[in-house]
């Protein structure tokens, strides 16, 4: 088996803040993070392909082309936005890393072509943070 790795980047802005709960629990559980006027990452996204090469290409998918899916279905959503207000699939939900990796899987799958298989998503939010989401 093989598994092929696409790197794409964004920046985008949010803010952890549970409507639930007063100001200063949000402030207790996130901190920083609860700033009303929002703060922003740099976020590095690596999309995994699982697959076998294909005898004509070698390739188990055409990196450009799963380049042109990520610009289409994520980037072009989520690059220099506000995730709280602006992005349709984080709408209602807490804009945690976690919840963004899932919004981008949730994006990302139903859009690659007949067998191909997303196997692993994997969402720098800070060089010290990230996230991997094998879509379970």
């Amino acid at each position: 088996m093989l598994y092929v790795t696409r790197i794409e980047h964004f920046n985008a802005a949010h803010k952890l803040y549970n409507p639930n709960w007063d100001r200063q629990k949000n402030e207790e559980v996130f901190g920083k993070c609860a700033n009303d006027n929002w703060h922003g990452h740099n976020f590095e996204l690596h999309v995994t392909l699982k697959g076998h090469a294909d005898p004509d290409t070698g390739f188990v998918y055409d990196v450009k082309k799963l380049s042109l899916i990520i610009k289409e279905h994520v980037i072009e959503k989520l690059d220099h936005k506000n995730l709280n207000l602006d992005v349709d699939f984080m709408k209602g939900k807490l804009c945690s890393i976690e919840n963004l990796v899932i919004g981008i899987w949730n994006q990302l799958a139903p859009n690659l072509p007949q067998g191909i298989q997303l196997y692993r998503l994997k969402l720098h939010e800070t060089p010290k943070i990230y996230i991997e989401y094998f879509g379970e």
